[in-house]
């Protein structure tokens, strides 16, 4: 049976790079505090429907919900200390739901914005935009027609404005959010490098010197 329904889909931005650099163990730990932190940020009727990885898929009857649920989710992960940022895509549209997953190029779209959309931020289709019913929640920042792969046609993209009352910090190794500088390890030349442990600081200090006898080469 096919129906209208509004999917939010959003990963973690760095997963690959905190994977390489601390391992399975603290990845798994990261996706279990991941769904702690979804499970309180659900509005409404809003729900998980599944994940994958990283990424989690949310659906509501209402997109207003799934708008507040998204909302939520970059107010709960931005203050969370080493955590990730988040980023996603919404969109509403007709889906077939066959055996509880569903189908179409609904959900097709939503994944494709939401890989899209850069490290901290929610993008969402016009479409979705236009089902809220109360659209003051939020501004909305226009990003263009977008092309996606394997999807006909352009797609007119928002930004959902999301004000941030704080600088980011982020580790340059494992991207992970440094919440509270002064539990972190400070780069002694830098202000605003931070680092979650002496592991991240030791490796930035040897991706550094491999760029500068790299560029030393080059100049020889």
């Amino acid at each position: 049976m096919e129906k209208n329904i509004a999917i939010l889909i959003a990963d973690l931005s760095g997963y690959t790079a905190l994977t390489e650099t601390h391992g399975a163990t603290s990845a798994a730990n990261l996706i279990d505090k991941y769904i702690r932190i979804a499970e309180n940020c659900l509005v409404g009727d809003s729900k998980m429907h599944q994940r994958t990885g990283d990424e989690i898929m949310f659906i509501s009857d209402c997109p207003d919900f799934l708008l507040a649920t998204a909302l939520n989710l970059e107010t709960n992960t931005s203050n969370e200390e080493y955590f990730l940022q988040i980023h996603g895509g919404l969109h509403f549209g007709k889906v077939l739901n066959r055996d509880d997953n569903y189908y179409g190029s609904t959900v097709n779209l939503a994944s494709r914005i939401a890989a899209n959309a850069i490290a901290g931020t929610f993008w969402c289709s016009d479409d979705f935009v236009k089902s809220l019913t109360n659209k003051s929640i939020c501004a909305f920042k226009p990003m263009g027609s977008h092309l996606f792969k394997n999807i006909n046609g352009q797609k007119e993209i928002y930004e959902v404005s999301i004000e941030k009352t704080k600088t980011t910090l982020i580790d340059p190794i494992c991207r992970m959010l440094i919440v509270n500088p002064q539990n972190a390890f400070h780069h002694p030349n830098e202000n605003q490098i931070y680092f979650c442990s002496i592991q991240c600081s030791e490796e930035y200090n040897k991706s550094q010197s491999s760029v500068q006898c790299l560029e030393m080469h080059e100049q020889s």
